[in-house]
């Protein structure tokens, strides 16, 4: 069977040919040296590149990584060696080594030392720490040098390949070779070691487009690889995996089994010639340089091949090497453990695997271990490592009875063993992805999910969902669906399916039992290992956080420092525990009465939940109130929360005005008594809010009452309180509401704002302008005397201000220099009818006599307020924007009926119609300003458009018996009123 080790492409970059390249074994680079010259370092996980320069003008051969000394070396055709730090690119040394081409540069594994090969037929020998003395030269090829490595498991060892036909091994130290090894018909390129188990074996590829496998202790070639087309330019024996890569000049490579020398793939990624391989210890990926670029795989799994049973034995297995370890046996040490930190475990040897494998899981009761690989499976005892069954197959599960499992031989037939025995054959009309084992036997395509009963292989469900893993619960009643976004909890109604088995009722064998899974919540997290603990399910996800959700409720246990899978949880300890890629052992905390309490509040048994929580140490009980408070359970929350913080959280919540006034109290946290009198104020309590805003310094929050209040003694004092603590924004609005406008103006010059100043004297308090204009000045001579000069001063240039000896008069007419009433005076007055225009009249907002108004003593009647109205519209003294309008043409009223002509007649004098044209408006009168107009057509405007207002508030007893008459449709106003048909504006003639 096939060795199943999928290769996927993670990294693709387009350049000049790549005649080199190497792996950093901890950062995310791949460096390439070109034959343009350049050489490049990228990240293969972004696909960015992280540094290029020009090293010759001639190629770059040879490039590699030196990490203990965040170096990189690299050999050119100028015969030169140059050594750069990867982190500055400063150039640390640069020599030259030797007489012609250099082609391959090695690094020690340990040792300060180089070896450099090259077209001059020379080894030489490199150390750092002697700055770059060369200690010793190899000589003995009599052709071309083209590679070296040194041997991993001798390191005083290495060999080299010559284009001489042969391959030679040396000892460092002796100037002649150990031994030639002999075969190729033509010139080798290229040599390596073997790294794993105990082989003693080396690898070669040449010009006669052979790879061979030799033993360097019998000296005998072992196993010939015959597959490519043209020259062999790189081999490699990958060290995590049973795998033999070869590239050639066809353009291709090819992956061979290390064991049985199968041909197993065959990758060509259009970039014509391969020149280079490279490989990475601890990793799966590899590198590929061609003519037209590079290309990076991985090859396999990442994730640590290993499987612990309930009792705390772990197996797990290093290429075929099998070993065990007992958290177990730790005892109070495993509970003592800081979260994190590793566990001191002693590993023993189990012994080894007949495949190589690629799943190790151990059966529900922990007594086998099944292994499978390279298309067979293997189940083993766990305590003695014996071989219990074994068959063809290319996925093991297993059911939640140990003496039942699955097996897929195919990608459409699965046969299920009871007993270590064939039962029976399950062939389905679709491609199987993967099989995976609890109460159901879970088979996964690309576009969906079947569960089928491990009994009679009936469908149980179809479940149409992209999944790439199920985690079942160890009761069997819950499973989850890890799919490539999101992970899918559902529970599984077995009762439903029973119910279904026993009436006999007939199964949809593509959809099966509709009602058999309930989805209990969906997590928007990609999962990377997972496992269940009771109705508590645990991962870690893509940013390797490590969760558990109970309930939907997702939880952050701790956030991991590197990659790390599941293992299991032990009740004794209360601990989870996890293994990194190294297979070290750590755990963190989890404690079990959590996970009950939380799956007791999910079933409201709150009592029982009530006696979990005594035992409950008390450090943990505001995880639990955040949980209750997600369910609901506020009030719950609140009585358990132990953070005098959250527990303000939830008071204001709960609006729970007196307890959350004792917390902030007690934290005296300003932030606190803000939220706590904003809450207050929204609920009414005005006592409370108050002392809340003034505890806090809120003057916004003081502002917002005081004048929701109109409490114009509050406004005054926070006023004083709010220009102390430098919030004369709020002193200004405070003084402006209670009609303080001295106040305003002496704030505004305090501040240095005197052109505000200025122009608000200029509206509200004329007497001020003067002495407002000069600080102005002297302040803005010091900056721009130009400026300062143009500004003008009412008191020197009277005829630039119109209106301002009337303004001065009305200022001392209206109380000296005291503003108008403020905003607070005007919420206890009449603000409807007649009175809006009084008090207008009485403060001087839209006036439009230079007059003061003198309130008459006594009271007048409808028909006396009609007179004032026709003499005010009389423009014998007073003088308005607009001249008399007088019409091109005027017709007579055709009234109706009597009434209306009668009305008409009354109302002549008043009001006259307007031709269906729109009269043309005349120029204005020159005329002063009031004191609170500005000289602009647009305050012409809004005051033309407020005398418009006032006259359609004036309502005489006649025109609002009209008026109702109108209302009741008896009579039609246009006419009497002066009203075109066309053109409904009101026209005063006598305006």
């Amino acid at each position: 069977m096939p060795l199943r080790l999928d290769a996927t492409r993670t990294f693709s970059q387009r350049s000049e040919r790549v005649k080199g390249l190497d792996i950093h074994p901890t950062e995310p680079w791949l460096v390439t040296s070109l034959y343009s010259g350049h050489v490049c370092i990228w990240n293969y996980v972004d696909n960015t590149l992280v540094n290029s320069f020009e090293v010759t003008e001639l190629p770059v051969r040879t490039v590699k990584f030196i990490p203990r000394k965040q170096w990189l070396v690299c050999g050119a055709d100028d015969m030169v060696i140059r050594v750069y730090n990867y982190n500055t690119m400063e150039k640390v040394a640069q020599f030259e080594a030797h007489q012609d081409y250099i082609r391959h540069v090695a690094v020690h594994p340990t040792l300060p030392l180089i070896l450099t090969c090259s077209d001059d037929m020379t080894i030489k020998l490199w150390d750092w720490d002697k700055d770059w003395m060369c200690t010793q030269m190899f000589e003995g090829h009599g052709h071309y040098v083209m590679y070296v490595a040194f041997n991993p498991k001798d390191t005083n060892t290495f060999a080299s390949a010559s284009l001489d036909r042969t391959v030679k091994v040396w000892s460092i130290g002796s100037p002649v070779p150990n031994f030639t090894l002999e075969g190729h018909e033509r010139g080798v390129n290229c040599v390596d070691y073997y790294v794993g188990g105990d082989k003693p074996y080396l690898i070669s590829g040449a010009d006669d487009s052979l790879v061979k496998i030799w033993d360097y202790q019998t000296k005998a070639c072992i196993q010939m690889l015959d597959g490519h087309a043209h020259n062999i330019s790189a081999v490699a024996f990958h060290p995590e995996l049973p795998v033999i890569l070869t590239g050639a000049e066809d353009g291709t490579i090819k992956m061979w089994h290390s064991t049985t020398y199968r041909l197993e793939s065959t990758l060509n990624y259009g970039m014509e010639r391969a020149w280079a391989i490279a490989t990475c210890r601890g990793s799966n990926a590899v590198a590929f340089g061609y003519d037209e670029g590079c290309v990076m795989i991985t090859m396999g799994r990442e994730d640590p091949l290993v499987s612990m049973d309930a009792s705390g034995k772990v197996i797990w297995a290093r290429h075929n090497e099998v070993q065990t370890v007992n958290i177990k046996a730790l005892g109070d040490v495993a509970a003592q453990t800081e979260d994190g930190e590793r566990l001191p475990l002693a590993v023993k040897d189990l012994g080894s695997s007949d495949v190589y494998p690629q799943s190790l899981e151990h059966s529900p009761n922990g007594r086998f271990v099944a292994v499978c690989g390279d298309g067979e499976y293997v189940v083993y005892t766990a305590l003695a490592w014996r071989n219990k069954a074994f068959g063809s197959a290319l996925e093991f599960a297993w059911s939640q009875d140990s003496s039942v499992y699955a097996t897929r031989e195919s990608s459409n037939i699965i046969k299920v063993h009871k007993n270590f025995k064939e039962a029976f054959p399950i062939k389905v009309p679709f491609a199987i992805t993967g099989i995976h084992g609890g109460a159901l036997l879970g088979v996964r395509t690309k576009e969906f999910v079947m569960f089928l009963d491990w009994s009679t292989g009936e469908t149980i469900r179809r479940i149409d969902v992209s999944a790439k893993a199920l985690y079942w619960s160890e009761s069997g009643g819950s499973v989850a669906i890890a799919t490539e976004e999101a992970i899918f909890l559902l529970s599984f109604q077995q009762d439903v399916v029973d119910a279904v088995f026993e009436s006999g009722e007939e199964i949809d064998d593509e959809d099966g039992i509709e009602d058999a899974f309930e989805l209990q919540a969906e997590i928007p997290e990609v999962v990377k290992s997972a496992i269940w603990v009771g109705d508590c399910f645990i991962y870690n996800n893509a940013s390797w956080r490590l969760n558990y959700c109970i309930g939907g409720e997702v939880t952050t246990l701790h956030h991991l420092d590197r990659p790390m899978y599941l293992l299991g949880y032990m009740a004794a300890q209360s601990r989870v525990f996890l293994v990194d890629r190294d297979f070290g052992v750590t755990s963190y905390e989890l404690l079990l009465s959590i996970v009950e309490y939380k799956t007791l509040i999910m079933r409201e048994d709150f009592d029982t939940a009530a006696d979990v929580l005594d035992g409950i140490p008390k450090e943990h009980h505001n995880v639990l109130a955040k949980f209750l408070e997600a369910k609901g359970y506020s009030e719950e929350a609140l009585e358990i929360a132990t953070d005098d913080d959250y527990k303000f959280e939830l008071a204001i919540g709960l609006r729970e005005l007196d307890l959350a006034s004792r917390l902030a109290s007690a934290s005296d946290s300003e932030a606190k008594w803000r939220q706590l009198g904003e809450l207050a104020f929204s609920s009414g309590n005005m006592e409370l809010s108050e002392s809340c805003f003034n505890k806090s310094s809120d003057w916004g929050g003081l502002l917002m009452l005081y004048s929701a209040q109109g409490n114009a003694d509050g406004l005054l004092t926070l006023s004083q309180l709010a220009h102390e603590h430098g919030k004369d924004n709020i002193a200004f609005i405070c003084k402006f509401m209670v009609g303080d406008v001295q106040g305003c103006v002496d704030l505004l010059i305090a501040c240095g704002r005197l052109p505000e100043a200025a122009f608000f004297a200029r509206t509200y308090c004329p007497s001020k302008v003067t002495e407002i204009v000069g600080l102005w000045q002297s302040d803005l001579i010091t900056i721009n005397p130009k400026a300062a000069e143009s500004l003008a001063n009412p008191d020197e240039y009277p005829n630039l201000f119109p209106g301002w000896q009337e303004a001065l008069e009305k200022e001392m007419a209206l109380g000296g220099k005291d503003s108008p009433s403020g905003v607070v005076e005007m919420l206890g007055r009449d603000l409807g009818g007649l009175s809006l225009q009084k008090e207008a009249l009485e403060t001087g907002y839209g006036s439009r006599s230079n007059e003061v108004y003198e309130e008459p003593e006594e009271e007048i009647d409808a028909e006396e307020e009609e007179d004032v109205f026709e003499e005010d519209a009389e423009p014998e003294e007073e003088e308005d924007v607009f001249e008399e309008a007088e019409p091109e043409e005027e017709e007579e009223p055709e009234p109706e009926v009597e009434e209306e002509a009668a009305a008409a007649e009354e109302e002549e004098e008043a009001f006259t119609p307007v031709e269906e044209e729109e009269p043309m408006l005349p120029e204005p009168e020159e005329k002063e300003e009031d004191v609170f107009d500005e000289p602009c057509d647009a305050q012409e405007e809004d005051d033309e458009d407020l005398e418009e207002e006032n006259d359609v508030l004036e309502l005489t007893a006649e025109e609002e018996k009209l008026l109702e008459e109108e209302l009741d449709g008896d009579i039609d106003l246009d006419d009497d009123w002066g009203l075109d048909d066309d053109d409904d504006e009101f026209v005063d003639k006598d305006n």
